[in-house]
């Protein structure tokens, strides 16, 4: 033990420059702790615990391993109380119930164009008609899509439409993406549709620098889309303002297919290219000017108009996690160019991280900041491992008698490389997140990223700068030719046979030990790095947990079971095309259809009959109950009902009885039945008691506590 306990400590104190490499992810843990908590924490917990760790800290010598790792936790303890802070300071009213045929007022605060039409933000909310809530308890923000023929628009108009609202929809089975807990981080609480054309009446100006962006980013998509009409006018807003909504869902699906999909995303790629584009052609422009060239330092002075345009490009395009990690790490390395110095790039990866989490702490959940980051510090972590042989690579190239050509195949080999270990780091992100896993992607980023960098990129910048002038179609034009060869690449790849495979869904451990698996192996650099590879190992190993045999849905009006094959079925009167995909993503299936019962299972007496479906799994006999009138009957026969219908003391034979009662209050419902029992999962459940949940108790104490 003593010899194993200095082996380890030898260990900790050989990696010293790399124990700075940890502190965003003790910020990153204090943060997943606070969001994996059952109930909401006292917002002054954080910095209490924090406050001691400091004073532990100051009674440490310094420079020891312990006191690094009581800046660890205070960085944690940082973590926590900025999450637990974020989510009281953005506490607003959220609807309660749903409204039907309600005049909504408000001003725009957002544009989304999508291919069926427009949806909108607006703040600054009013509310009449019948059963309007109070303008205490009236949401501050509201996303409604507008119907087909909506009037000219901009952000800073203000808009009043006739429209249905109801609460944002929370997860649609328990473990599922909770998009409640988006929307409290985005203040919006309600959503709906415009069930009568819009009016604007009142034409105003964005007022703020964030809301101006906004209006420049949505008048630039529109001139995108004017120029550009057809599918690759989508594309091309995506990829110059960062508005992904007029994207087709079959360009956006064959993206994801063939592994294109972060082309779509503004991140590091359009990043580079932007910053790349500016220094190369201002650089190159100096150069031309021998006077000038002798008399100016034209790499810094390309530096600063480098990193004025990738900020304004970073909040054109809305600021997403992806985007402030790059800019961020651009920012650092050209700050680094006028500096004299070397930037390191894991430490800048790092800043990067710190910079993202204390702006926006609730980014760590979402898939875009794990994705993002586990695909930049992978492609780091290996091109500092294979320094030594990149060099001696390099070496026996220059000597040798075709350097050219082998100059050619090394950016070839380095181009797969690079598309082999970002799909190796976010592959389990994807299966976590998107249930997706895409198998070739190399071939399809081989020709998708050149394409991308060299052709479809220069025509955007170029277009950017011939808008004021309104000459940006001369750009636009061939800029969508190549974003048609774009998407015919990806096309092509995703109709190849098993270009992409759906995965059911992983539990939480998986991911919790893929990520401290892959930190481990990329952080350090001592072979002792390599145990992170059967810990993330393990991770995947564990595999998907037993998915459930019965399902309901939130609003108690959509049910589901699983077949003798395994297979998602519905079986109520309704559908909802949103909450089936989503119970058949997470089993790993493609779509969910009908339930028809088999031949065997009719001369059983199961299968579907008016409002009523008969199913039995072992000993278990189910209703699922769609119609009031059938009710009585299938209680008097069932050991479990699932009824679309209100029966709450109507139903009293069998074991168990769900309703829509049940489903509204404690939202999605999941049931697993086996011999030795039965298993009952919620989502709010699942979730605990935080502001973001329907129906918590913190909810309304966060939202009416004093001073927040």
């Amino acid at each position: 033990m003593s010899a194993a306990r200095n082996w380890l400590l030898a260990q900790i104190e050989a990696e010293r420059g790399r124990w700075m490499l940890w502190l965003p992810v003790a910020m990153g843990l204090g943060i997943a702790i606070y969001f994996e908590l059952p109930s909401e924490p006292a917002i002054w917990l954080g910095p209490v615990l924090a406050a001691a760790g400091v004073a532990i800290a100051a009674l440490v010598p310094g420079g020891t391993f312990v006191r690094a790792l009581c800046f660890g936790l205070i960085a944690a303890c940082i973590g926590f109380g900025l999450a637990a802070w974020r989510t009281a300071t953005l506490a607003a009213p959220v609807l309660g119930r749903p409204l039907f045929s309600i005049n909504v007022e408000g001003r725009i605060a957002d544009i989304q164009r999508l291919p069926e039409g427009v949806r909108v933000v607006l703040e600054a909310v009013r509310l009449k008609g019948r059963g309007a809530p109070a303008p205490e308890a009236t949401p501050a923000r509201l996303r409604i899509s507008l119907s087909r023929g909506a009037p000219p628009i901009e952000v800073g108009d203000r808009l009043l439409v006739l429209a249905n609202l109801s609460p944002p929809a929370g997860p649609a089975t328990p473990g599922a993406f909770d998009f409640q807990r988006v929307a409290w981080f985005q203040q919006i609480g309600g959503v709906g549709y415009a069930i009568a054309p819009a009016a604007v009446i009142e034409h105003g100006r964005p007022k703020g620098f964030v809301r101006a962006i906004d209006a420049l980013r949505a008048a630039i998509t529109a001139r995108i889309l004017a120029a550009l009409p057809g599918p690759e006018g989508g594309v091309a807003a995506a990829l110059l303002t960062g508005e992904q909504s007029a994207v087709s869902r079959e360009i956006t699906q064959s993206m994801r297919d063939s592994g294109l999909a972060h082309i779509l995303s503004i991140s590091g790629l359009h990043i580079v290219f932007v910053v790349g584009l500016v220094m190369g052609v201002l650089r190159y422009a100096i150069a031309l000017v021998p006077p000038l060239a002798l008399r100016v330092d034209a790499k810094k002075i390309s530096a600063v108009l480098a990193l004025m345009v990738a900020l304004f490009y970073t909040a054109l395009a809305g600021a997403p996690v992806p985007a402030q990690r790059s800019c961020a790490m651009a920012a650092f390395a050209l700050l680094a160019i006028l500096l004299d110095r070397t930037a390191l790039s894991l430490r800048l990866v790092a800043w990067s991280a710190v910079i993202v989490l204390l702006a926006a702490p609730d980014a760590l959940t979402g898939a875009s900041f794990q994705m993002s980051f586990a695909a930049v510090i992978a492609l780091i972590a290996a091109w500092e491992a294979g320094a030594r042989w990149r060099r001696s690579l390099h070496e026996w190239v220059e000597q040798s008698a075709h350097p050219w050509l082998w100059r050619l195949l090394a950016g070839l080999g380095a181009s797969l490389a690079t598309t082999l270990i970002a799909s190796i780091a976010t592959g389990a992100f994807a299966a976590y997140h998107f249930n997706r896993l895409s198998f070739l992607g190399v071939g399809a980023n081989l020709l998708g990223v050149p394409l991308t960098g060299f052709w479809i990129m220069p025509w955007g910048l170029l277009a950017m700068l011939l808008m004021p002038l309104g000459l940006e179609k001369l750009a636009l034009v061939p800029m969508g030719w190549g974003i048609d060869g774009l998407d015919a690449i990806a096309a092509h790849v995703s109709s190849w046979p098993q270009a992409a495979m759906l995965v059911p869904s992983l539990p939480g451990a998986s991911l919790w030990l893929f990520t401290m698996g892959g930190l481990w192996l990329c952080l350090w650099r001592r072979r002792w790095r390599l145990a992170g590879v059967p810990i993330g190992a393990i991770g995947l190993l564990l595999g998907p947990g037993p998915a459930p045999d019965l399902l309901m849905s939130e609003d108690g009006r959509v049910l589901g079971l699983r077949d003798g094959h395994g297979t998602l079925q519905v079986a109520s009167a309704r559908t909802d095309r949103f909450v089936t995909e989503a119970w058949a993503r997470r089993s790993g299936q493609d779509g969910a259809r009908k339930w028809m019962a088999s031949a065997e299972e009719q001369a059983l007496g199961l299968g579907c009959q008016t409002g009523l479906c008969r199913w039995q799994k072992g000993p278990w006999k189910v209703a699922l109950v769609s119609d009031d009138q059938r009710l009585a009957e299938a209680c008097a026969s069932s050991d479990i009902v699932l009824s679309t219908v209100d029966a709450q003391g109507r139903c009293r034979g069998p074991r168990l009885v769900i309703d829509r009662r049940d489903a509204w209050r404690e939202g999605a419902q999941a049931l697993w039945l086996e011999d030795s029992g039965l298993r009952r999962a919620t989502a709010n459940g699942a979730r605990g008691d935080r502001p973001w949940v329907s129906n918590s108790p913190s909810r309304q104490a966060v939202i009416s506590a004093p001073g927040i």
